[in-house]
């Protein structure tokens, strides 16, 4: 029997239908779907079925010296015993394997995985490996057509990660968390790429938090004759209000053109996407990184686009674009692949080439209706996209014009389109035409407005999710497939929240504290050279073991930072995570109101000047409470944020007016039950 073995489910069951031509049985084996069909077996995995841990009697956070933590030997442990007995039970019977994950660090070692358990009950069993960037007939076909070998290599850099994540991950949470006092749930999470991460938003906000606004003036005037447009002055910002007003009191009714120069600008099409711009495009779209990753997962498994994780972005000359194009001539797309189809499919390169992936494309087409709306709209943007890369540059008519009032120079600039290019297929963030009237040098204009606009300078402006990807990119923090995990993990541990991201109070404690006593751990350097020696691990230029010991070395130093600050840590963390707890001010007694904790452990928002004062307000029983900057006008207390795992953040607001609303819906008998019961059990 053959066994074929994929990174998920829904994979194994398309993959098997292909390579049947939908002649396939099912057939259930210890809680697992797996595919039969011509003596061979088509079986799915949940990903990674094992991972590595520390051994038994290093569970106890307390208990454990850290500095053993550090040298200690990782095991590999089962985490789907239903799998691994599936696979133990079909190994034995099969007589060749063939992995057919995902073609990447992460699903080589997922398949060695899956191998090595194999091995140990069919020691012998051949096994060889297939590649492919999207599960369509032809794709799938092809790959099977042509199998090689298993690259152990990039599994191992894969495992290097896993290991070295593990280790750094458990000794710095547990020297933070233990040094704050906040263990169990709600444990302060601390990690080599999480940190640095962390560490540049937090920066951006204090960047944020000094910044000085400056006042600056701009005088703009309004023209008429003919058509009406407003004209700039062309010192732009007068950082001096009494030149700006005595400049504004010369200007007369009546202006003269001075120039008027005409020009052509070109808009170059977009290079294709890999999964940085591809997450940023999301980004601005709505679709936060985690999302867009899932979404794309989803469709990539259902062979409508390719492989969604890639660093490349130019398009391989094995790829069939004209007959992707040709595809979608019988959808909603038709007019675009008609257009694109009678000129030269030439399409742009980016710097970026590999030979892992081509960069994210459209595969197959699919309705509108087939499809959830965020589904639609991340194919859409594939599709859009790739049609957007093989168009002509976008050509807008420019024209800027001075004016001159009463000897002030005045400017105008407008921009005409006159040949879509490349956006008519991909029409995202369009900026609109600046229609200026026909004017010529001497013309003659009047005056019919002339404003004095006060402004002030912005503060740098907070990261989007796809910016922030593109940092982390530039920094080496991260991989192409880890990075939107890293920026999820934050928002779920109550680092950071909304969009743009700020952090929290929290966040400012851990980062403030950690950079002042070992801020080797905030910085991308170590993190970057740590990625750097794992794609040496997957080249095959150096062993897996040195460099999880390097890392083990470097931990090691950042530790003894760490344990001779401890103090100071301690004192710095709790400081900041007591104005964390801060929601407000109590109005009856002028004390800090803070989350606090009953003996039977449910939460509430109390008084600092309990037992004088008592007031009180409820709080959910579960979730990570996030306080935001914003003040309830009325109450004078910050707007919360509850987080629960795996569902959207539940945006209470101000406590007190929250609560109010509550007591009224009593009254009127319109809470739903559950209500009623949360908020019993958070004590009122």
């Amino acid at each position: 029997m053959h066994l074929i073995i994929t990174e998920k489910h829904d994979a194994a069951k398309r993959i098997a239908a292909i390579l049947s031509d939908n002649k396939l049985k099912r057939e259930r084996l210890s809680g697992v779907d797996t595919y039969e069909f011509d003596d061979k077996t088509v079986m799915g995995l949940s990903g990674h079925i094992v991972e590595v841990d520390f051994p038994k009697e290093h569970n106890n956070w307390q208990k454990t010296d850290l500095r053993d933590l550090i040298h200690s030997k990782v095991e590999t442990k089962p985490t789907q015993k239903n799998i691994v007995t599936a696979l133990r039970k079909l190994g034995k019977e099969a007589d060749r394997i063939t992995i057919a994950t995902d073609y990447d660090r992460e699903g080589e070692l997922i398949g060695v995985e899956a191998l090595n358990i194999i091995k140990k009950v069919n020691p012998e069993i051949p096994a060889d490996r297939v590649h492919y960037s999207t599960i369509t007939k032809t794709d799938i076909i092809k790959a099977f057509s042509n199998p090689t070998k298993i690259d152990f290599n990039l599994a191992a850099a894969g495992e290097s990660r896993q290991v070295i994540d593990l280790v750094w991950g458990a000794v710095l949470t547990r020297f933070v968390s233990l040094s704050a006092g906040r263990l169990g749930k709600m444990f302060l999470s601390v990690g080599r790429v999480q940190s640095p991460t962390l560490a540049l938003i937090v920066n951006r906000e204090k960047e944020r938090d000094v910044f000085i606004p400056v006042p600056y003036w701009e005088l703009y005037a309004t023209l008429v004759n003919g058509g009406e447009f407003t004209a700039k002055h062309a010192k732009g910002r007068f950082l001096d209000l009494g030149e700006a007003e005595t400049t504004k009191e010369k200007l007369g009714k009546t202006g003269a053109v001075k120039t008027v120069k005409l020009g052509k600008r070109s808009e170059r099409a977009p290079t294709p996407f890999n999964t940085t711009e591809f997450l940023r495009a999301a980004s601005a779209v709505g679709i936060t990184a985690s999302n867009a990753m899932r979404i794309a997962e989803s469709l990539y498994i259902n062979g409508f686009i390719s492989y969604p994780r890639t660093d490349n972005t130019v398009y391989p000359a094995s790829l069939d674009i004209k007959g992707i194009i040709s595809s979608f001539l019988d959808t909603e797309f038709h007019k675009e692949a008609e257009k694109l189809l009678a000129g030269k499919l030439v399409p742009t390169r980016g710097k970026k080439e590999t030979t892992d992936h081509p960069p994210i494309h459209p595969a197959t087409p699919v309705k509108r209706s087939q499809l959830k709306d965020d589904q639609w709209k991340i194919y859409e943007l594939v599709v859009r996209r790739f049609f957007a890369t093989f168009a002509e540059p976008t050509e807008w008519e420019t024209v800027a014009v001075t004016v001159d009032i009463s000897g002030e120079d005045f400017r105008a600039n407008g921009a005409r389109l006159i040949e879509e290019g490349w956006r008519y297929y991909y029409s995202y963030n369009k900026p609109d035409d600046r229609l200026l009237p026909e004017l010529r040098e001497g013309q003659l204009l009047d005056v019919k407005e002339v404003e004095l606009a006060s402004k002030e300078t912005q503060p740098p402006p907070r990261y989007g999710q796809g910016h922030l990807i593109k940092i982390m990119e530039e920094l080496g923090l991260g991989t192409k497939s880890t990075r939107h995990e890293t920026i999820a993990k934050l928002f779920s541990r109550a680092y950071v929240h909304g969009n743009p991201i700020q952090p929290t109070k929290t966040a400012y404690a851990v980062i403030e504290a950690l950079e002042k006593y070992a801020n080797t751990i905030t910085k991308p350097e170590m993190t970057g050279k740590l990625e750097q020696d794992m794609d040496k691990i997957a080249e095959g230029a150096i062993t897996e073991d040195y460099v999880v010991n390097e890392s083990r070395e470097m931990l090691d130093t950042v530790f003894k930072d760490l344990s001779k600050n401890q103090e100071g840590i301690t004192d710095s963390l709790r400081a900041g995570l007591r104005e964390d707890r801060i929601i407000g001010t109590c109005q009856k007694c002028s004390s800090d109101l803070i989350i606090r904790k009953s003996k039977k452990g449910s939460r509430f928002i109390g008084c600092s000047g309990y037992p004088d004062c008592e007031f009180s307000l409820p709080l959910p029983p579960k979730g990570q409470i996030v306080v935001t900057d914003k003040l309830c006008n009325e109450h004078g207390l910050y707007r919360i944020k509850i987080i629960n795992k795996g569902k959207r953040p539940w945006d209470i607001g101000c406590p007190h007016c929250n609560f109010i609303e509550w007591q009224k819906k009593l009254e009127e008998g319109t809470v739903e039950k559950k209500e009623k019961v949360s908020r019993k059990k958070a004590g009122k």
